[in-house]
């Protein structure tokens, strides 16, 4: 009997979690050999001054200074590899193809997250699993286990190019989070099929890191379908086959 969906997207969040251990593996260990290195060298620089010393070297000699091995913060990409340029994308679906452009000068980190993910193919074969067609009007992704909690295995933060205003464009590609905390985005992330104001909270608005370039109709055909038996996801289902980017 072949595994329901969900089952699938369980299996598959699991291997690209097994790929980010191993990847932050190799990362430790490449931390323990830069610190190796440093400790020789501050043996190689005990055992000089030693030597100053035994020669009557002066007193007056600093000590050297500490040096530490470079740490990482988990997974969180570094915003430098957006650029501070213009990409562009496409984004996949069992429903059609999206356009996109991403302002890697305006949200650098959103952008860096979002390529990096992108890349390591972790959207791929992920559902997005909220339609909101009352109030504001979007359309939410990026959940490889498609309940709405699920995420990279890290969040990040503060929020980036949020609209003072408060209004969202049609096209808007913006990042979601926890209501209240600005520093809880993760990998999940929402199209805007119709202008919308969204309110901001007490951390303030929503991360926009890009817009739709074309494709906005296939958003809009898969809001006019609605809403499934659960009032929640999109009663077409929405598969992320795959994203582009460049």
């Amino acid at each position: 009997m072949a595994p329901s969906k969900r089952e699938y997207e369980r299996r598959r969040y699991e291997k690209w979690q097994q790929r980010q251990a191993a990847r932050e593996a190799r990362r430790r260990r490449q931390r323990a050999l830069i610190a190796a290195a440093v400790v020789g060298v501050l043996v190689i620089g005990v055992g000089v001054a030693a030597a100053i010393a035994t020669l009557g070297g002066s007193d007056d000699v600093p000590p050297a200074a500490e040096t530490t091995a470079p740490t990482s913060d988990a997974l969180v990409p570094d915003p430098a590899l957006a650029e501070g340029r213009a990409w562009t994308g496409t984004l996949r679906t069992s429903q059609g193809d999206i356009g996109l452009e991403l302002d890697g000068v305006n949200a650098p980190q959103a952008v860096a997250n979002f390529v990096t993910l992108a890349r390591d193919q972790y959207f791929d074969t992920t559902a997005c699993h909220r339609l909101v067609t009352t109030g504001i009007k979007v359309l939410q992704c990026g959940d490889p286990t498609g309940t709405g909690t699920g995420g990279p295995g890290y969040s990040w933060g503060p929020i980036e190019n949020a609209p003072a205003d408060d209004f969202y464009p049609a096209g808007t590609l913006a990042m979601a989070r926890v209501g209240g905390d600005g520093e809880s985005m993760g990998s999940q992330f929402f199209l805007v099929y119709e202008d919308s104001t969204i309110q901001s909270d007490a951390a303030g608005g929503y991360t926009v890191f890009g817009r739709i370039t074309s494709g906005l109709d296939v958003v809009q055909a898969i809001a006019d379908a609605g809403n499934g038996d659960d009032g929640v996801a999109p009663a077409l289902d929405v598969i992320i086959e795959g994203v582009e980017t460049q």
